[in-house]
């Protein structure tokens, strides 16, 4: 099983690893991408504050950001298990988990990056800035930078996706049928909407029950199985057509 997520905009300030590595990550197709959008990054922070913001979607008050973009092939490192805070990585609590919950997260989760394409928890690189809703020069948009190297390398990886990432990240790679959506839609009064608070801290509680079950699991149907098993509200959607993903929708009702 594959468990993919977003990154988060909030990062841990600093790492107290060594200087990054590339050839040491995950999935070392991806080196020659990361190079070209590493490179492309430093090369937009050496100019102009005022440019880099722009492009990078920023505010004059963010400014200070920019500083760690310029660091990035010195900076002290630290794992992606650590390096990604917030409501989603809250709510999934790595640090909290049993040892066996642990080694399966270390399996199954893949953290998307509009710097790195896709990272292990165990990866280790420093904090930066950058969406994968960037467009980032020379290179255009992110996602479509990284859709056809990922592809390549994650198309090869077996076994049922659960995708629990953002609409920006999922551009990036389309794992179709075999993956499953998962969607967080709270319910009042009859009616139901999407809250993006909510939804992240949903997202993280669900990844956190997959990892503590260590259920292996091999179908859509057998994930919504589990999760109502587990006290999640789920609703299975079949794919609208061929080669599109199931949709899992997590209700919450208040």
């Amino acid at each position: 099983m594959l468990i993919l997520l977003p990154p988060s905009e909030g990062k841990a300030a600093q790492g107290d690893g060594p200087a990054l590595e590339l050839d040491a990550l995950s999935f070392p197709a991806l080196t020659s991408s990361r190079e070209k959008a590493l490179d492309a990054l430093t090369a937009l922070v050496q100019g102009p504050d005022d440019e880099a913001l722009a492009v990078l979607g920023l505010s004059p008050g963010q400014v200070g950001e920019l500083g760690g973009n310029r660091r990035l092939r010195t900076a002290p490192t630290l794992p992606a298990a650590r390096l990604y805070t917030g409501v989603l990585y809250d709510n999934l609590g790595l640090a909290s988990l049993e040892a066996d919950a642990r080694a399966r997260a270390e399996r199954a989760v893949i953290v998307f990056s509009g710097l790195w394409g896709a990272l292990r928890l165990s990866d280790g690189v420093p904090p930066y800035r950058l969406s994968m809703g960037v467009r980032l020069p020379p290179l255009g948009g992110l996602a479509a930078h990284w859709r056809p190297c990922l592809a390549e390398v994650l198309d090869a990886e077996a076994g049922l996706v659960v995708d629990l990432r953002s609409s920006t990240y999922a551009q990036a790679w389309r794992p179709g049928p075999r993956a499953t959506t998962v969607r967080v839609l709270r319910e009042a009064e009859g009616a139901r909407s999407v809250v993006s608070h909510m939804a992240k801290a949903t997202r993280g509680a669900v990844a956190r029950s997959l990892v503590e079950s260590g259920a292996e699991l091999s179908s859509p149907q057998e994930l919504a199985e589990l999760l109502g098993c587990l006290g999640h509200v789920t609703e299975l959607g079949a794919p609208p057509r061929k080669g599109k993903p199931w949709t899992l929708d997590v209700v919450i009702r208040s």
